[in-house]
């Protein structure tokens, strides 16, 4: 093999090299490459993505705002609870107390 054998070959394997590798990037960039309408679904996915996590956020506001006013309205119902049955006490000791009067003034009328 003489030295323009040698040339030849080396720029024939140059340029296949440089083929193969024009077809490669070639391939790449049509798999990879994002079209108008996907760039369209994605603006619309990313706005339904949004208005889903505001909705979210309202549903967790309304939430956080029932069980708000859920608690003041047991401790409310609590303290009522409380304060009926201290007045159901105060009446059962006051009723035992009208008991234990009129039956030692009953007593007290039978054994004269």
């Amino acid at each position: 093999m003489d030295r323009t054998d040698i040339i030849f070959a080396t720029a024939i394997l140059l340029f296949v090299a440089f083929s193969v590798g024009f077809l490669t990037n070639w391939i790449i960039s049509r798999v990879s490459h994002v079209s108008k309408d996907d760039l369209g679904e994605l603006d619309r996915m990313a706005e339904a993505l949004h208005h889903a996590e505001e909705a979210r956020d309202a549903a967790i506001a309304r939430q956080e705002d029932v069980e708000g006013r859920l608690r003041r309205r047991l401790a409310q119902s609590d303290a009522e609870l409380k304060a009926a049955m201290e007045g159901l006490r105060d009446a059962r000791a006051n009723a035992d107390e009208l008991r234990a009067f009129i039956s030692s003034a009953n007593m007290g009328n039978g054994h004269r």
